[in-house]
């Protein structure tokens, strides 16, 4: 198997992107990104250093102050040219994708439209940012609330949303007046510089986006988290890195977002429709390959339809065609690469060495690329590690409840509280569950929750703040309060008041 042509990688800028110019990596280093489905290597990338960070910083810094001026129409005008560009350019885009990330054409241009939409929503939201004026409850000052752009930012994303993750973030970063400095994932860099292409075309001025491609990532973060010039900093990725960055943040008490690990559980009771819950089972595990946060990680079905619904899974994913993404045939790609193929067989493996039966795939297929089959797995044993852990890959694991309570209670037992998936038919059940998980986001009859006008993230170690809806963009702002005096000059405290409520303070 060979590497379809892609024009658009031959265009593409492959250095880093600073103060509106591409140009190599400090030391000219590159590597290289690879097409997970062949393992060919598609291109070599700058490979960032120290030194282009700090540069980035200092490119972003310097912009700040003018583009929070720009009017809110304008920086919302920029982010709505830069959607209808990449709506155009959507054939372009989804192959990029393909390409460097695995997933089907279908599946692409799917995210294509989704991040575009994100971008198109903070377009919005810009002419919306507001502040707050009222008399002070003794009646002698107005209170001015405003919201400022929290200032440079550090956007640093994952490989499995190569386009949305970049726009989830950048969107709202724009439309608040904020500058910023990207790390994409090494295994996925090419779509983010695709998209800066589109946001300068879109009008962007130099200096407010900047791209840091790297495979260091952790030298080429940790001088920027130490720079009192940076204010904020937005991560998705694992709880493990997470609670690094947040760790490295408190050093300068910077503003954060964390989108982190996930665990959901998919939970069907006796009365769900069945159709209904294996139609959003089939999404919720099978999306974007399995490698998302939200990807279904636990199912949890009644004793009584358990066995129904296994049967009807396992002939759904009997239908799935797996292969190269770029063959419009294919429903579901491979995995990132051979790391995550490999730990993904090896939760299986161990899960069925201890008593678990495999009702669908579980053997890695002979040939190139990093492909896995759509796996379904019973008789889970209550300690395995595969409860435990995000899958990350098209693995279903399936254990049984009896009763509401135990449901919720497996469900909820994990430090993880990203999303939850329920499926039942009783509106009381319905309310009263979705209100016990412990998640930030509960798919009720339905295997999708995202959503660019909804507030997405999650409770516990999931993360911190939220992304999208109508509070995604108050992450990337600050709120100032001014005391206006307003007493006119004849008015006289009486004596001894402003001690009085000095004490009650």
């Amino acid at each position: 198997m060979t590497t379809p042509k892609c024009d658009v990688i031959g265009q593409l800028e492959k250095g880093v992107f600073i103060a509106g110019r591409w140009r190599p990596a400090a030391e000219g280093a590159t590597f290289p990104v690879e097409n997970p489905a062949t393992g060919e290597t598609l291109c070599e990338v700058s490979d960032a250093v120290p030194e282009d960070a700090l540069a980035a910083l200092d490119a972003a810094s310097a912009a700040q102050s003018k583009w929070a001026e720009v009017p809110p129409r304008h920086r919302g005008e920029i982010l709505r040219r830069a959607h209808d560009l990449l709506i155009e350019r959507m054939e372009e885009f989804a192959l990029l994708i393909t390409l460097e990330m695995g997933k089907s054409l279908a599946e692409s241009r799917a995210e294509v439209l989704y991040g575009a939409n994100y971008l198109r929503w903070f377009g919005e939201e810009a002419v919306r940012i507001d502040g707050s004026w009222k008399v002070s409850e003794d009646g002698t000052a107005r209170v001015l609330v405003t919201r400022h752009p929290v200032g440079p930012c550090l956007l640093i994303t994952p490989w499995n949303a190569p386009l949305a993750m970049p726009a989830r973030k950048i969107g709202p970063a724009v439309a608040a007046g904020c500058t910023m400095i990207v790390k994409p994932a090494a295994q996925t860099p090419l779509t983010t510089a695709a998209l800066a292409d589109v946001l300068t075309a879109a009008g962007l001025p130099d200096g407010v986006l900047n791209i840091i491609p790297t495979t260091q990532a952790a030298a080429v973060t940790e001088p920027l988290l130490r720079d009192g010039r940076l204010r904020k900093l937005s991560f998705t990725g694992s709880t493990p890195v997470g609670r690094l960055l947040l760790s490295q943040a408190a050093d300068t008490v910077l503003r954060t977002s964390m989108e982190l690990g996930g665990n959901a559980p998919f939970i069907v009771c006796e009365d769900a429709d069945i159709d209904t819950a294996v139609d959003g089972a089939m999404t919720a595990k099978l999306r974007n390959i399995g490698e998302a946060c939200i990807a279904a990680n636990r199912f949890h079905v009644h004793a009584d339809v358990a066995e129904e619904f296994t049967r009807k899974l396992v002939d759904r994913m009997g239908t799935i065609v797996v292969g190269a993404g770029t063959d419009p045939a294919v429903d579901l790609g491979p995995l990132i690469d051979d790391i995550q193929r490999r730990r993904v067989a090896d939760l299986v493996d161990e899960t069925i060495a201890a008593g678990a039966r495999a009702r669908a795939g579980a053997l890695v297929p002979e040939g190139p690329g990093y492909f896995y089959p759509p796996t379904v797995l019973t008789d889970i044993p209550a300690e395995a590690r595969i409860t435990r852990e995000e899958i990350f890959g098209p693995v279903a694991a399936i254990q049984t409840f009896t009763t509401e309570e135990e449901a919720l209670r497996a469900a909820n037992d994990t430090e993880f509280g990203l999303v939850s998936y329920l499926y039942t038919q009783d509106l009381n059940r319905a309310l009263r569950m979705s209100e016990q998980l412990e998640t930030g986001m509960v798919g009720l009859n339905r295997g999708y929750v995202s959503d660019p006008s909804a507030p997405f993230g999650g409770m516990k170690q999931s993360g911190v703040g939220r992304e999208g809806g109508n509070t995604g963009i108050d992450e990337y702002l600050e709120q100032k309060y001014i005391a206006i005096n307003m007493a006119p000059p004849s008015v006289r405290t009486p004596p001894g008041t402003q001690q009085a409520v000095e004490n009650v303070r």
